[in-house]
């Protein structure tokens, strides 16, 4: 089926040295890494089983210099990346970087939500499908989870954008609620409070995994910092939260093989 409106296409990691995070990602996901080819903006290509699932791009001192840092970020579907643009920015949401084309792939625009989150908007030039999201494929996103200092601003926000509606919710107590994100008869993610005081609203996307014990011991021994986890989580499946060797959060999801 084609991608629609609202979809996640792809996610990119920006870094300072995209080829040692192909390779900490090669070890837990499986990942395979290829220069997109590109000699005027240097791009890698990440893969599982042959179908690409994202990318990265390097962070540059001057990108630094202006307040990036080491991050993933996702790209979502629209018909018109212009009129989407438009509209997220009249709706109180900010733009980084304006329409623009990439040749030969197709035209995005870097965004935020009114709290602050910022994700890409996209529209390919090509009708060939991503499978980047793949809940049943192991190295695929798997889970899109935005913590947001106005979780419910924030669904109605993304609902009116992209079609979003509520799924269930789990309590959290006084913290407030993890609302499930739905989309096409699925379900993507979720959005939640912001649990620290101050920190910025962000997107947190999990990856999955064939193994979560394995994949945390490929994350110890590489010198990844382990948040939290693993953690089980209905389904289950387990969670873990992690800092990569370059500082940028993410999470991976799957079952726990061996009997503990």
């Amino acid at each position: 089926m084609a991608n629609i409106v609202g979809d996640f296409i792809w996610y990119e990691l920006t870094c300072p040295d995209p080829v040692a995070a192909a390779d900490l990602y090669g070890a837990v996901l499986g990942w395979r890494q290829r220069d997109a080819g590109n000699p005027a903006m240097p791009y890698h290509l990440f893969s599982m089983d042959g179908v690409d699932v994202g990318g990265a791009m390097t962070l540059t001192p001057e990108m630094a210099a202006c307040g990036a840092r080491p991050g993933w970020m996702a790209y979502v579907a629209v018909a018109d990346v212009d009129a989407a643009a438009a509209a997220i920015v009249g709706d109180g949401g900010g733009q980084i970087v304006p329409p623009t084309d990439i040749p030969g792939v197709g035209r995005f625009a870097l965004l935020t939500d009114p709290q602050g989150a910022p994700f890409y908007v996209m529209r390919g030039f090509s009708d060939g499908v991503s499978d980047a999201f793949a809940q049943s494929r192991a190295g695929h996103c798997h889970w899109n989870e935005l913590s947001s200092s106005d979780p419910v601003a924030g669904f109605d926000f993304y609902g009116r954008h992209f079609g979003w509606t509520k799924g269930d919710a789990m309590p959290m107590g006084p913290a407030g609620e993890y609302r499930f994100i739905n989309h096409a008869g699925g379900t993507i993610g979720a959005m939640m409070p912001q649990m620290v005081t101050g920190a910025p609203s962000a997107w947190l996307f999990y990856f999955g995994v064939a193994d979560i014990d394995a994949a945390a011991a490929v994350l110890k021994a590489r010198g990844a910092t382990i948040l939290h986890g693993p953690q089980e989580v209905p389904g289950n499946i387990f969670i873990i939260v992690a800092l990569d060797l370059q500082g940028a959060a993410v999470g991976f999801v799957g079952p726990r093989k061996a009997a503990l």
